[in-house]
């Protein structure tokens, strides 16, 4: 199993990049994973919020494959914490047979039809992030994940 992360929009704070570049190859010790950035929408201030939302959600159903068991990172998701996201992760290591797709949206959301195509949804936390910041949370929180799965001390509890 490979875990995708796809996103919309790059990310465009210099440090939260290094802190993403960093926990990404950490993570790569660990099992192999992929982060796509999907390109902005182009002259999005013409569009309404809910053309923005439809309009991202497309090209995220273009960016995924058949078979992919996709979760979107949504606010109405279930949470965990970070010893119970491991053993989530655990659990779909065994059962997912090719990607494992994380997805974060633009900043309007999902489309109806992105929610009918997601297998499920996680809340990162009660507390709203901006979608550039959410980024670097999910793949520490991956990174953390993997070290707990693994027995070493990065976790304290």
């Amino acid at each position: 199993m490979k875990i995708h992360f796809l996103v919309v929009g790059k990310t465009t704070e210099k440090y939260m990049q290094t802190g993403i570049d960093e926990y990404v190859r950490r993570l790569l010790r660990y099992i192999p994973f992929s982060m796509e950035v999907l390109p902005e929408l182009k002259n999005a201030k013409n569009l309404t919020f809910e053309q923005q939302k439809e309009k991202d959600s497309q090209a995220i159903l273009n960016a995924l494959q058949d078979g992919d068991y996709v979760v979107l990172l949504d606010e109405k998701g279930k949470e965990y914490s970070s010893v119970a996201f491991s053993d989530y992760l655990a659990r779909k290591m065994q059962i997912v047979p090719k990607r494992l797709v994380f997805v974060v949206g633009g900043p309007y959301g999902f489309s109806a039809e992105m929610y009918d195509r997601a297998n499920e949804k996680l809340s990162v936390s009660k507390m709203t992030f901006s979608h550039q910041m959410i980024r670097l949370i999910f793949v520490e929180q991956l990174y953390r994940a993997m070290t707990i799965l693994r027995g070493e001390p990065y976790h304290h509890e």
